[in-house]
């Protein structure tokens, strides 16, 4: 693991021809009980999870650790029983209204200075400092987080730096496409585990778990297969991704 930054482990689900998502981009319920499952176990591992505002828009929630032996074993490493749940948009353009805003987890928002700046009628204080939190937050977000680059994008990379400074270690990425596409390029993911579920969606527009613009087969990241098994009609690959010191 690269010590200046969490270990990060994408999680997701996908159907049998790669989609995360139908061409409505429709919330992905297609998983099943025991993948739920896995995906609670995965974030309870966590310190923190870190998701997209379309991945939020489409569910409206983030999923939270339900099991009492998970949550038991946070409490007993000395954990919050539940991970920081950081949602990360440009534009921080989101629905206070949304059932994720109810939620108990603590929640945090990464965001350039014009998304935080959106929700200037929620807060008091504005960032004053690049890559600081807000001397005052809404009660929507526990701690809003500025991290830009010169195009006024946000800085993915400094953002992760920052959050290893706050002991958070290991951080699951659950989507969606274009967050994991940008980590990827970035070459900021370690693992991933990925379900392939029993069915075929299709459509050109429909989600992947790595969309953006790609990848040419010479620069493409490259993966190891750490283990697969099969769990009735489901399949859970764990790749590894290889780097030149491997």
């Amino acid at each position: 693991m690269l010590q200046h930054r969490p270990h990060t482990t994408v999680v997701l689900a996908m159907s049998a021809d790669g989609k995360i998502g139908d061409f409505r981009r429709s919330p992905a319920r297609f998983g099943s009980r025991l993948d739920k499952a896995h995906l609670e176990k995965q974030i309870a591992a966590s310190d923190a999870v870190l998701f997209g505002a379309g991945t939020l828009r489409a569910y409206g929630t983030t999923l939270t650790i339900s099991d009492p032996a998970l949550v038991q074993l946070r409490v007993q490493e000395g954990k919050p029983p539940q991970p920081v749940h950081i949602v990360t948009t440009h534009s921080a353009n989101l629905n206070p209204g949304i059932k994720f805003f109810k939620q108990p987890v603590r929640r945090w928002l990464l965001t350039t200075t014009k998304g935080a700046v959106s929700w200037k009628g929620r807060l008091r204080t504005l960032p004053s400092v690049v890559g600081t939190r807000t001397q005052e937050c809404p009660p929507e977000f526990e701690q809003i987080l500025v991290f830009e680059t010169p195009t006024r994008e946000i800085d993915i990379s400094a953002a992760l730096k920052y959050l290893a400074t706050l002991h958070i270690t290991r951080l699951a990425i659950l989507g969606g496409g274009e967050l994991i596409a940008s980590l990827l390029g970035l070459d900021l993911i370690d693992e991933l585990w990925l379900t392939v579920c029993p069915l075929i969606l299709g459509g050109n527009t429909a989600p992947t778990p790595v969309d953006g613009k790609g990848f040419l087969p010479n620069i493409a990241p490259k993966l190891q297969l750490l283990e697969a098994h099969t769990v009735e009609q489901e399949v859970f690959l764990h790749y590894r991704l290889q780097r030149p010191a491997d």
